[in-house]
């Protein structure tokens, strides 16, 4: 099995449900890690071109980007935590990605040490 990771970054702002109570807007510089897998290598050597996975990426997370999580159609009726956020990715980056190619997970780091973790169910 080979795997390929990319990585991306974008500032946004949220405030989260906790126990009923919305938190204060505030800003995170979030990152985001994208794995995916594969059993063979296309005739190049290649799983797939990082390129073209970094750009589906950023294409994914471009509207989050300087945005308040709150107000992005995304999130209208989903609290905006981390783990959502990574789904949200993770379900829009699934049918960009080339034949033959799983994603294995979306990992969003939204403060240091704090990293939200979403492994897609198998599939192809």
């Amino acid at each position: 099995m080979y795997s390929l990771e990319i990585e991306a970054e974008f500032s946004a702002a949220h405030a989260i449900l906790l126990k009923g109570v919305r938190e204060p807007v505030h800003g995170h510089n979030w990152r985001v890690k994208c794995e995916v897998e594969g059993p063979a290598l296309d005739p190049e050597g290649l799983l797939c071109d990082f390129h073209a996975l970094e750009a589906a990426l950023v294409r994914v997370i471009a509207p989050f980007q300087n945005a308040d999580l709150n107000a992005s159609p995304a999130f209208e009726s989903t609290n905006p935590t981390a783990e959502h956020v990574a789904k949200h990715i993770a379900e829009e980056l699934l049918p960009k990605l080339p034949r033959g190619v799983r994603l294995a997970s979306v990992r969003v780091t939204e403060a240091p040490r704090c990293v939200a973790i979403y492994r897609p169910p198998m599939h192809r």
